[in-house]
């Protein structure tokens, strides 16, 4: 007979608190957690695939707008941003490799700077839409003068607006299932399964962005 795998007890939990049951360290359990995730950043991937043409699209009618708009575009902010990200994906994935030696200081502090890079880039972010709206560059406040642009700023403040809601949802959870739970020493080398998954949605934010940043900032 096959041996059945059985989940891990941790028994290291906060007084008070009974123990936790971790059933992703079964190999089964854990494939099914990776599997999951990977069809549902594949789901991701396809909504802003369905922008990605939608600007293609729309470029092709509409290319003297489209590369005359992304000229007001601050170049110097979307290259900083995305070094801000590119950082904390590095990070994200130093979590990860911390998480499998047991390393829960190690977790903590590296998903803590993936998300105070989130935060860096959501100032970045804020100054550029009120620079924008400053101008009348922002939805329902058109000016004249910035009107016919109409077309390649719809797509630019919706694309990089999901964008930034998606790393505040990536923050969150690198919070969420990653630092908390690590504060209170909850992985080891045997189990680190919401680590990885964190890490592996980050990585989706930032490559978003990676796409993002050439198609918006330099199209022009």
């Amino acid at each position: 007979m096959s041996a059945v795998a059985h989940p891990i007890v941790d028994h290291n939990v906060p007084p008070g608190e009974p123990p936790h049951i971790h059933h992703m360290d079964t190999p089964t359990a854990y494939g099914a957690a990776k599997l999951g995730m990977w069809l549902f950043l594949g789901t991701e991937i396809l909504l802003f695939a369905v922008l990605f043409c939608s600007f293609a699209v729309m470029r092709y009618y509409h290319l003297a707008e489209f590369h005359d708009a992304s000229k007001h575009l601050n170049l110097w902010a979307g290259g900083f941003n995305t070094v801000i990200l590119l950082i904390s994906s590095f990070t994200a994935a130093v979590a990860v490799t911390k998480a499998q030696k047991g390393d829960n200081a190690g977790v903590v502090k590296n998903f803590g700077i993936s998300i105070v890079s989130g935060f860096i880039f959501l100032l970045v972010k804020g100054y550029e839409y009120s620079e924008k709206a400053h101008h009348g560059m922002f939805p329902f406040v058109w000016n004249s003068d910035f009107y016919h642009y109409k077309n390649f700023l719809g797509l630019y403040f919706c694309m990089s607006g999901l964008h930034a809601l998606h790393v505040v949802i990536g923050m969150g959870l690198l919070y969420w299932y990653g630092v908390r739970p690590a504060m209170n020493n909850r992985f080891s080398g045997k189990y680190y399964t919401p680590v990885e998954l964190g890490a592996l949605y980050w990585h989706l934010v930032d490559l978003i962005w990676i796409y993002l940043f050439p198609l918006l900032y330099l199209v022009g």
